[in-house]
């Protein structure tokens, strides 16, 4: 793995379609990421996610807010969704996750997958003055750690069988 791509695995006790419809529903990212705060979804937060659907992410590091605009290229419910993310109109990132059943299905492998898509001008000059964060790699690693630990305890406080 390169410092372009960083990636996290974790075992939740709950099926992959339910991580997968958790995880869609970009508008309540911010209940477990630390950076992105939620999306909207053009044509409301009813919408299918599909290929082709677009939503604005919304990020916040500190005090800076700044938001993107993301375009879903696999969306293949309880197995994979993908989107990719721009800035300014330039190509920013890739970020994807995988769900892989465990347990003949009541668990999921997740697997949270960043892709760095800046030129030098968005890594070295516009990405760290917008975001504060001049290791984007370090900051991601970090960051998909405590996105899918906190996925994993609300989706298993949320599921738990009595």
């Amino acid at each position: 793995m390169t410092d372009d791509m960083v990636s996290g695995t974790t075992r939740i006790a709950v099926p992959p379609r339910t991580v997968y419809d958790t995880v869609t529903r970009v508008s309540e990212m911010g209940r477990w990421s630390p950076e992105c705060t939620g999306g909207r979804v053009r044509g409301g937060a009813a919408a299918e996610m599909r290929a082709g659907t677009r939503f604005t992410g919304t990020n916040r590091a500190g005090w800076r807010p700044w938001s993107t605009r993301c375009t879903v290229t696999v969306a293949e419910p309880g197995e994979r969704f993908t989107f990719v993310v721009r800035a300014v109109g330039l190509r920013i990132a890739v970020w994807s996750y995988r769900f892989e059943p465990l347990d003949e299905g009541r668990a999921t492998q997740v697997t949270e997958t960043w892709i760095d898509q800046r030129g030098w001008l968005m890594r070295s000059g516009i990405s760290p003055l917008v975001t504060g964060v001049r290791d984007r790699a370090g900051f991601n690693r970090r960051s998909i750690r405590q996105t899918l630990a906190r996925l994993k305890e609300a989706l298993e406080q949320e599921h738990r069988v009595a």
